[in-house]
């Protein structure tokens, strides 16, 4: 029977549970597929790669700091060659050399979202991944303070998936949030990227000249919300604010095409037009755990002991964080991790920790920590981090910047 007293139609028993195929559940998933664990991918789409893919966030942001030296390794690096196998795009030949360059000519690379999902579903099932598409991961079960499985809805009924270990990769905290974790919520503004065909249009796209896709992205503000539950903040952890988010940054397309099409005449319409629109709400900051340790803007640039990776900051050069373990691994929960936006960051550190290569290294980390929880019969609360360092240091994947950085650079 389910938490609420429902039928189970179907059990599983899995040594992971990843809960949430965006691109920080894809690389948990394959870090414990390839390790020979039994894992279990469970989206509640039938796409992988989240909002890389369905929410056709289609850049891949940068590996390098941006003055020519990579930061990030490991699957990160390898989904990013991944999204190019099916599709077009480029990774700039000449990120490694100069200093202070524009986000375009760093590591990183526009892709087809379509692609991606073909080359995602091939790599996760060479991996032995038990791919669960079409399926809502819908509450935790619990032993004492031990996540030992998650209640799931899909076509066939409601069934059990138990686990050694369940990785919440939601992006909104979800298996955390209903575990009984404590929880902290970030706010939003309505934006909406879409494909379109624009037949006036000439140039490149992010950089990459030779890249057929178009898009447009939009945003705008609402009125500030006067209360914590006024339906007019976009907190998105309620089913309303979903919907609000989802409608308003629609119709702010429907304006905007109503007035590109006027301009170019009697055949505007079939001049411009939208090609694609998200499958999913693109949110950026919703709901995420409070973990042993919280990645803070005081961070920045600096040594966290139990670091694990690191990434670099799109939006500036030179700006590199450390990676804590602690903020994958929610506070007095046992037997769970959070991988991608929804691990513990804070300010402006959240903004740097929910984009793609972020998700990817913290997938990785929270695989690998999973991995080896199970291996050696504890959980990933009680996993020493030097552990976890000693693989990384084997695999040469640099967690400190020391380690990409001589020591007489900044």
């Amino acid at each position: 029977m389910t938490r609420d007293g429902k039928r189970l139609s179907f059990r599983e028993s899995y040594d992971v549970l990843v809960c949430g195929a965006g691109v920080a559940g894809v690389a948990a998933a394959l870090e414990c597929g390839r390790a020979g664990l039994r894992t279990a991918l469970v989206e509640k789409t039938i796409l992988p790669g989240g909002l890389a893919t369905s929410g056709l966030v289609l850049i891949y942001l940068p590996l390098c700091d941006g003055n020519g030296t990579q930061v990030t390794f490991g699957i990160a690096e390898e989904l990013l060659h991944l999204s190019l196998r099916y599709g077009p795009g480029k990774v700039p030949a000449t990120w490694r050399q100069g200093r202070a360059l524009p986000e375009p000519q760093r590591y990183r690379t526009p892709f087809a979202p379509a692609a991606f999902v073909l080359a995602l579903d091939e790599i996760l099932c060479a991996a032995g991944v038990k791919l669960w598409f079409d399926t809502l991961a819908c509450a935790p079960r619990l032993r004492g303070d031990r996540v030992i499985g998650v209640e799931v809805a899909n076509k066939d009924g409601y069934g059990l998936f138990s686990a050694a270990c369940v990785v919440d990769a939601t992006g909104d905290a979800d298996i955390a949030q209903r575990a009984g974790a404590e929880c902290a919520t970030g706010d939003n503004k309505v934006s909406i990227w879409a494909l379109q065909t624009d037949q006036d249009r000439t140039g490149d796209m992010w950089g990459c000249p030779d890249f057929p896709l178009r898009w447009v992205a939009l945003d705008s503000e609402l009125p500030p919300a006067a209360a914590p539950d006024d339906p007019n903040d976009l907190h998105g952890i309620s089913a309303r604010r979903v919907n609000r988010l989802v409608l308003e940054g629609r119709r702010l397309l429907r304006e905007f095409y109503r007035q590109q099409q006027a301009a170019r005449g009697p055949d505007g319409r079939q001049r411009i037009f939208p090609l694609a629109l998200p499958t999913q709400a693109q949110f950026r900051t919703t709901r995420r755990i409070v973990g042993r340790s919280t990645l803070t803007d005081d961070l920045a640039g600096r040594t966290a002991p139990d670091s694990v990776g690191l990434v670099a900051d799109w939006r500036k050069p030179g700006s590199v964080w450390e990676i804590p373990y602690g903020t994958l691994v929610p506070d007095r929960i046992r037997g769970l991790l959070a991988a991608g936006r929804c691990i513990s960051s804070d300010g402006d550190a959240w903004q740097v920790t929910r984009v793609i290569p972020a998700a990817a290294l913290t997938g990785q980390m929270a695989g690998l920590a999973a991995t080896l929880a199970v291996k050696t019969g504890t959980t990933p609360d009680r996993l020493e981090v030097t552990r976890l360092q000693a693989e990384l240091r084997q695999r040469g994947l640099p967690y400190h910047r020391e380690h990409v950085y001589p020591p007489s650079a900044p």
